[in-house]
């Protein structure tokens, strides 16, 4: 609330609170969050307004953004108001734009971690704030973070972070191709299903089978089928699959992905002028004289004192086909 001359104005704000201040790490992904905040400025990204770390629970206050997460959008649609193929297309390039920024245009590079649609708010025109940076790192000149412990969310890790406890830019760049495979086919990243089949479970391992058997039309989400040309879900499809590479220095920078999508959604963007609307027609068609991807599968043995997976969990990690 704010007084000028007898008149207040009111901002609506959304305040984060710890839930649990006996443990120390709670307080030490506030501060973090507060940090890294502080030095970013990008529109893409939620804005801190504030803090309190004298509570009996420390506060942060952010802007207010009305629309809630993707997640919600995405897995509980509106059928008076569907989430359409050119607003999952604004959406990624939007997180896409983010992401690139911590990743090469912040003053020191950031790694965020956890990258997902819950983490991803819409404001009032729909547009993506990137948001929750209790987990995220500011990152050295070698552009990897070695963890004591694995941290993010399950379905969305980078299977080679999990085995080696290296984050790399790539990292959140996999978190981001799930991302794509959620707004591609409406489907969460541990999708619940009838038969108990642990690659029908995992979102990532039954996208790329049925990328890998021509059959992607079966799984793309009917709105996204009324919205859009064969042609542009694919080349979205394939860059998905870039993304969740076994090998991570395999993946495309943020920089590559935010241009790839650009480049598709430019072609829903009529007032582009005429140079750059060229400039991303050649991109795109680029992109589509590869409608194949060959991706390599791997499998491995491993042990973490510090994550513990039951059986069934460490199968849906690593089973890529």
């Amino acid at each position: 609330m704010c007084k000028c001359k007898n008149h207040l104005f009111l901002s609506i704000v959304a305040i984060k609170k710890s839930n649990i201040v006996e443990e120390e790490n709670q307080v030490g992904e506030f501060i973090n969050e507060m940090v890294i905040l502080s030095r970013i400025n990008h529109r893409n990204i939620v804005k801190l307004l504030g803090c309190c770390l004298e509570t009996e629970v420390p506060l942060l206050v952010y802007e207010f953004i009305p629309n809630g997460t993707l997640f919600h959008h995405i897995h509980n649609p509106c059928e008076e108001f569907p989430i359409t193929w050119k607003m999952r297309l604004q959406i990624a390039s939007d997180s896409a734009g983010a992401l690139a920024y911590l990743h090469s245009s912040s003053s020191i590079p950031i790694f965020h971690r956890d990258i997902k649609p819950s983490n991803i708010l819409l404001d009032e025109k729909y547009r993506a704030k990137l948001s929750d940076f209790g987990t995220s790192r500011f990152v050295a000149t070698n552009r990897t973070h070695i963890t004591t412990r694995v941290m993010g969310t399950f379905g969305y890790l980078d299977p080679e972070y999990f085995r080696s406890s290296h984050f790399t830019e790539k990292s959140d760049v996999y978190s981001f191709g799930v991302v794509l495979v959620e707004l591609l086919t409406g489907q969460k990243a541990v999708r619940a299903t009838l038969e108990d089949l642990e690659q029908d479970r995992s979102l990532t391992s039954w996208f790329l089978s049925h990328m890998e058997n021509s059959t992607l039309l079966d799984i793309i989400d009917v709105q996204v089928l009324q919205d859009a040309l064969k042609e542009e879900f694919l080349k979205v499809a394939n860059l998905a699959m870039r993304c969740l590479d076994l090998d991570g220095k395999r993946r495309p920078a943020m920089k590559e992905v935010l241009l790839e999508i650009e480049s598709v959604l430019s072609l829903h963007l009529p007032q582009m002028n005429e140079p750059n609307r060229q400039q991303s027609e050649r991109v795109f068609a680029g992109a589509m004289k590869s409608s194949r991807y060959d991706y390599v599968s791997g499998s491995c043995t491993f042990s973490l004192e510090s994550m513990s997976l039951n059986s069934a969990e460490e199968s849906l990690l690593f089973n890529t086909r």
